[in-house]
């Protein structure tokens, strides 16, 4: 069978495809079954063969059997920028720097915004509730920065 024709739009598709079949774990004679058996494939049993429109076709195939697509990191939204946002971001930083937050990452910022204000991103919250963020994490470093001086007064 001919090769499909160059397209810079169908590496990205032929490797989301053997994701998908890693994921599902379909070997290769189930997946060249697959491919065989589906109309307007012509027959096709590898993803070398095929044009960018039959490859989207494939990929719908194997969503239809449980695969789900996860969004990359370069897709995901982009950081909330506001003076309140940076300022939360700041401070959670900074209590990573003296160890009372573990893991310094957004997601796990936007975990710690969601319990306290039910919101899941910093971008979605309102005014209100980003100075109420920043409250508390004042007072966390407020107790973290204490913590040693009281103790060593024997309080």
């Amino acid at each position: 069978m001919k090769k499909a024709p160059t397209n810079p739009n169908r590496l990205p598709l032929i490797k989301l495809i053997h994701v998908a079949r890693r994921e599902l774990r379909m070997d290769d004679d189930t997946y060249r079954l697959m491919l065989a058996g589906m109309k307007g494939l012509d027959g096709a049993t590898s993803t070398a063969d095929l044009s960018v429109p039959n490859l989207h076709r494939v990929l719908e195939q194997l969503k239809l059997r449980g695969f789900t697509v996860r969004p990359s990191k370069a897709q995901q939204r982009p950081m909330a920028a506001d003076g309140q946002s940076r300022k939360i971001r700041s401070m959670w930083l900074t209590l990573h720097d003296l160890g009372a937050v573990r893991d310094p990452s957004e997601e796990a910022l936007a975990k710690f915004v969601l319990n306290m204000t039910g919101v899941a991103a910093l971008q979605w919250l309102k005014g209100s509730q980003a100075s109420r963020v920043i409250e508390n994490l004042k007072q966390w470093q407020q107790r973290i920065e204490l913590a040693p001086a009281t103790a060593k007064e024997g309080v």
